[in-house]
């Protein structure tokens, strides 16, 4: 089958998984009532552009971890009312996430994008993601996968106040989402971080479906992609990188990571931001891959957090 027709069918398979957790009944009612909400606030203040209802949704001191956007609700309103313009609010967003859950308080939309290869010319389709925290029943907190991008040449450097939060808190899952959790941080701990790719054989599918434009589709392809530069280590309990939250639903497994780099805007200043990673686990074997990876290698080289850094409020 051809890699187009592939993605396809999978693509098309994900956006009827994610319309069916309600009917699965994978989403409680609050759940379910949180993926509503946001989806109504995406709809009214962004698509729709309607900032002035912005405190219908936003909690005050909305905490901000976008790193080109100040913390705040004012600051969020200050910031899209340079380019927001007010039109008719869409009764569904369009185009629709590729995947989209609500897990405890968090709820997660999942993009799909065209970027352009730099080699090549040719459009091809990459990932973005958005991660929300819902508190009394207001949007309090926002992730997604932005790097600091400095100003155009000669406009100013605006200063960005940055959201700084409660440490994440891991909802409650059950005895089979813990399964799956389980299986998928073979994957993310023991092959990726200790690098023990002989590993895949045991919990990845044959078939494995990769969204990550840079390696190939297929076990065999990852194997051979990440065995070019491998350096395996005896696997530990502990991570190397431990996550900064783990989200699954399902099949489902979302982990948001956390990086530090030197901020292109200020000199020997580190700003901190977030990198996704996703897996679909099917019949017991992980399935399917999705990341914010992009062809361009626009990724900023990752520092030590330097101490003294304060990036929780508890």
């Amino acid at each position: 089958m051809a890699p187009f027709c592939k993605k396809f069918i999978a693509l098309f398979s994900l956006i009827l998984f994610s319309t069916q957790l309600f009917a699965q009944g994978r989403m409680t009612a609050q759940e379910q009532a949180n993926l509503q909400f946001v989806d109504e606030w995406w709809r009214t203040v962004l698509l729709g552009g309607r900032l002035d209802q912005a405190a219908d949704y936003m909690a005050e001191d909305y905490i901000q971890h976008n790193p080109n956007i100040s913390t705040g609700r004012s600051a969020f309103v200050d910031f899209f009312s340079n380019f927001a313009q007010e039109r008719p609010i869409p009764e569904s967003i369009n185009p629709p996430p590729v995947i989209q859950f609500a897990k405890g308080d968090y709820v997660v939309f999942v993009w799909e994008r065209e970027g352009q290869d730099p080699s090549s010319g040719e459009t091809y389709p990459y990932n973005f993601f958005d991660v929300v925290r819902v508190e009394d029943g207001m949007v309090a907190e926002h992730w997604d996968s932005v790097f600091r991008t400095p100003p155009p040449p000669g406009a100013p450097v605006m200063p960005v106040n940055p959201g700084i939060g409660p440490m994440p808190v891991e909802p409650a899952y059950n005895a089979a989402e813990r399964e799956v959790i389980d299986l998928v941080n073979i994957e993310m701990k023991d092959i990726l971080q200790y690098q023990q790719i002989d590993l895949a054989s045991e919990v990845m599918a044959p078939d494995y479906i990769q969204h990550n434009p840079n390696v190939p589709d297929g076990r065999d392809g990852f194997v051979e992609f990440f065995s070019r530069f491998a350096n395996p280590q005896p696997v530990q309990d502990e991570w190397i990188d431990e996550p900064e939250l783990i989200l699954a639903s399902g099949d489902i497994v979302l982990y948001m990571m956390k990086r530090y780099s030197e901020d292109p805007t200020r000199n020997n200043e580190v700003y901190k931001w977030n990198w996704f990673d996703m897996f679909r686990v099917e019949d017991g074997w992980i399935q399917e891959h999705w990341d914010m990876a992009t062809r361009d290698n626009n990724v900023p080289a990752s520092v030590e957090r330097p101490a003294g850094f304060r990036e929780y409020s508890n």
